[in-house]
């Protein structure tokens, strides 16, 4: 606010809110993210992203191309699969870590939770014989072991798949691994590895961005990728009651940390904004 007492949103509709404190909580995956392939924009073809998938029944008896395999892709993939799709590939541009959903009852997150403060070599190489011991090498169906470490991978943003059956939808030839994605020509999908392939429709499970610009870029607190400079219940120096939470990738869950964030962001609320104007009009 102009005295600097606390925060002015502008809302729809013309409304002004006020507030000694805000939390922005629009979510990690907010707004879908089409990559700018050549020819995209010219492709005939049948082409949507994820976030418009609702289920396999519009694909029964089609040939399904689904781009990216994080864990929207691969369930995605198997979600065809068991649908009747007459065929579903997957392609792949970066070989990601998959887990067991669980093991004997001991869910993949129970881990997390056990190592999100270990430090990341180690957690790495407790990672690598444990996926050798409850993962097959899929390098044969072209999808190799990742190089990069698991926890390294969490850092850079990337999530263990968790698997619902991609492991024996690849092995069994249900789901054909293929190359990335390099563009689109003449009504055919170009690969990276110099492959066509013409699909009856394509899936871009190619992720979200936060879309945090236009409402907060220009308070100078996102990262050069869009990202809030903190997270959780401390508050950029520069902006005293203003608080993000839900936008990092913990290797223990973001729903469980979302909780724990709320709890300690209202508790800082509590304390810092006690001397604030709080004031929402009704």
């Amino acid at each position: 606010t102009p005295d600097g007492t606390g925060w002015l949103l502008h809302a729809t509709g013309g409304r002004e809110l006020t507030g000694a404190a805000v939390v922005v909580a629009t979510g990690y995956n907010h707004t879908p993210l089409l990559p700018d392939w050549p020819g995209r924009d010219t492709y005939k073809g049948e082409l949507r992203h994820a976030g418009e998938y609702r289920n396999p029944e519009p694909y029964a008896g089609r040939d399904v191309l689904v781009v990216g395999v994080g864990n929207t892709g691969a369930e995605i993939a198997v979600d065809l699969v068991e649908g009747g799709a007459s065929r579903v590939r997957l392609s792949v541009r970066t070989a990601p870590h998959i887990v067991r959903r669980s093991t004997a009852g001991w869910a993949a997150q129970y881990t997390g939770v056990l190592v999100r403060r270990l430090p990341v070599g180690l957690v790495d190489r407790l990672a690598r014989p444990m996926a050798k011991l409850s993962v097959p090498d899929l390098s044969e169906h072209g999808l190799p072991r990742p190089d990069t470490g698991l926890y390294s991978r969490v850092k850079e943003g990337a999530i263990p798949v968790q698997d619902v059956g991609l492991i024996d939808a690849i092995r069994k030839g249900k789901v054909e691994v293929v190359a990335a994605v390099q563009g689109f020509e003449d009504g055919e999908v170009l690969l990276a590895d110099g492959t066509r392939v013409g699909p009856d429709a394509v899936i871009a499970a190619t992720g979200y961005t936060r879309s945090l610009e236009g409402l907060v870029g220009h308070l100078g607190v996102l990262d050069a990728h869009g990202r809030p400079v903190v997270n959780g219940s401390r508050c950029p120096d520069d902006a005293p009651g203003l608080f993000f939470t839900g936008y990092v990738t913990p290797i223990s869950g973001t729903f469980r940390e979302v909780a724990i964030d709320a709890e300690k962001i209202a508790k800082a609320v509590e304390k810092d904004g006690a001397g604030r104007l709080s004031r929402l009009p009704v």
